[in-house]
C-alpha cells in the first residue's frame, strides 16, 4: 500500500480522504503537477515548481509552494514508496467551504495532497511504433495555460481514441492544432525544422517541451514556436509529442494518414535519447 502525502501528513493511500465540500470536487477548483522520477531523482523539478506558481497565480490561490517545502515532500514520498521509475501527482484546491460560486473568505486553508504511480516510462513499448491520431475540436476553456483539473474534455477525447483504435486525439481551432490532451505537439519540416506551437492561453507550457527546444538549438535544430495546420502535420517529415510522462514520443499516424513512411523518425528518436540522457545526468 502506498504512503500518500495530504495537507501536512504522510498517510496510508486509504486514509487519504478529503473533505466533499472541496472545491476541487465541486467547481474544478484546482490546479496540478506532474513530475517524473527516473533513478529515484525528480526530472526538471524547478521548471514544475515555478508553473505550479503560475497556475495558482493565475487561479488566485493563496499557497505558498516555496514555504512548503515540494523538494522535501517530494523525496520522502519517493523514499516510502521505493520509487525508481515513474510519475509523482501533486494537487493544491482552494480548499473546503460550503458550496456557493463565490471563493470561500479568505484564510481558507487550500488542500494539498501528492502521490506516487510506478510505471515504465523509458522503456515504452509506444515509442518503437510510435503513436496513432485524432484530430478533433478542441471544445475546452479558453485559459489552457493553466494546468487545471478541469479535464472531462480531455478525458473524453481519449476514450473516443480508444474506441478508434488509436492512441489519442490532437485538439484544433479550425484548422490549426492547439495541442494534444495531455501533451504539446510537435513536428520535423521537411527542412528539418522543429515546430511547436507558440505559447499563450490557447496551450499549457509543458515543461518537457521547454527542455526539448533547449535540447535541439543545442543540436543546431531550428525551432519555429509558431501555428500549424492539420495539413502541414500530415505532410511534415516527422511528428511527435512531448509531455513529464511520454517525454517525446513519436506520431506515426494522423486522421488515418501516415506521417513520413510511417515509422519513428531517425530525429525524434534521437530527440527522446538526448531528453533522456539528460534526465539520467542531472538530478
Amino acid at each position: 500500500m502506498r504512503t500518500v502525502y495530504l495537507n501536512g501528513q504522510y498517510v496510508a493511500e486509504d486514509a487519504g480522504q478529503v473533505s466533499i465540500f472541496d472545491r476541487g470536487l465541486l467547481f474544478s477548483d484546482a490546479v496540478y503537477e506532474v513530475v517524473s522520477v527516473l533513478g529515484g531523482r525528480i526530472i526538471d523539478e524547478t521548471a514544475h515548481m515555478a508553473r505550479l506558481e503560475r497556475s495558482l497565480a493565475g487561479m488566485t490561490i493563496a499557497y505558498d509552494v516555496a514555504a512548503a517545502d515540494w523538494p522535501g515532500i517530494l523525496a520522502t514520498l519517493i523514499e516510502a514508496n521505493a520509487l525508481e521509475e515513474g510519475t509523482i501527482y501533486l494537487q493544491v484546491s482552494r480548499g473546503a467551504a460550503d458550496r456557493d460560486f463565490l471563493f470561500p473568505a479568505p484564510g481558507t486553508p487550500p488542500t494539498v495532497f501528492a502521490f506516487t504511480q510506478a510505471r515504465k516510462l523509458v522503456d515504452n513499448p509506444m515509442a518503437e511504433r510510435g503513436m496513432r491520431i485524432l484530430t478533433r475540436p478542441d471544445r475546452r476553456w479558453g485559459r489552457r495555460d493553466i494546468k487545471t483539473v478541469q479535464l472531462l474534455y480531455a478525458s473524453m477525447m481519449k476514450m473516443e481514441a480508444k474506441a478508434a483504435g488509436v492512441d489519442d486525439v490532437w485538439l484544433v481551432e479550425g484548422d490549426v492544432i492547439t495541442e494534444g490532451t495531455s501533451q504539446n505537439a510537435c513536428i520535423i519540416t521537411p527542412q528539418g525544422h522543429l515546430v511547436t506551437r507558440d505559447l499563450g492561453h490557447h496551450i499549457l507550457p509543458g515543461v518537457t517541451r521547454l527542455s526539448l527546444i533547449d535540447i535541439a538549438r543545442a543540436s543546431g535544430i531550428t525551432v519555429e514556436e509558431r501555428p500549424f495546420t492539420i495539413a502541414e502535420a500530415q505532410g511534415a517529415a516527422e511528428a511527435f509529442v512531448t509531455s513529464a510522462s511520454l517525454f517525446v514520443m513519436p506520431v506515426v499516424e494522423i486522421d488515418g494518414l501516415s506521417v513520413g513512411d510511417g515509422r519513428p523518425g531517425m530525429e525524434t528518436m534521437a530527440l527522446r535519447k538526448a531528453y533522456i540522457d539528460q534526465a539520467c545526468a542531472h538530478p
